[in-house]
């Protein structure tokens, strides 16, 4: 059984910049201890990365705060974590969920059993976004969440988007 960790968007602008907020913060040793606790060849990393162009994107009309442009500053990895994921796999995401990423795991299931674990930000969007995309691709792959590793919008969403993946057969 392979068990891979899943770090969605641990991004400066999730964390401590344009949208960032103070439960983000208060997960970043947590993660960071998590990251470690996998041999890095297990570990793989979503960036939310947008263009120049954001603000003309339907996201972009619903959310107008411009965030991780690819480039920038608040686009990166936050530095303590980028240096714990250096040699894993990132996958470059345009919205919410990785169709690609999903795709890619379901044909390592196919080869081999896994066991999912997600952690990162946001828990009601991103990560709960990844986390259905990935159950719905691998029904019978176990998937967990570890919720002290994840932040939400606020804490109301964060502990809603739990739920629903508990609904969804998500461990968390």
């Amino acid at each position: 059984m392979k068990k891979i960790l899943i770090v969605i968007d641990m991004q400066n602008d999730f964390i401590d910049a344009a949208l960032g907020t103070p439960e983000a913060v208060k997960i970043v040793d947590a993660v960071k201890e998590k990251i470690r606790s996998y041999p890095v060849e297990d570990v793989i990393a979503t960036m939310d990365t947008h263009t120049e162009n954001y603000m003309n994107t339907q996201e972009g009309k619903y959310l107008p705060v411009p965030h991780c442009i690819k480039g920038t500053e608040g686009w990166k990895i936050r530095a303590d974590i980028a240096e714990l994921l250096d040699g894993a796999v990132i996958y470059e995401k345009p919205t919410f969920g990785s169709i690609q990423l999903a795709a890619d795991l379901a044909k390592l299931s196919e080869k081999e059993e896994i066991e999912l674990e997600l952690i990162g930000l946001c828990t009601d969007i991103c990560v709960v976004s990844n986390a259905l995309l990935l159950k719905a691709a691998m029904p019978e792959v176990k998937i967990s969440v570890d919720a002290s590793c994840c932040a939400g919008v606020t804490p109301e969403k964060h502990l809603a988007a739990l739920e629903t993946m508990r609904s969804c057969q998500i461990q968390v």
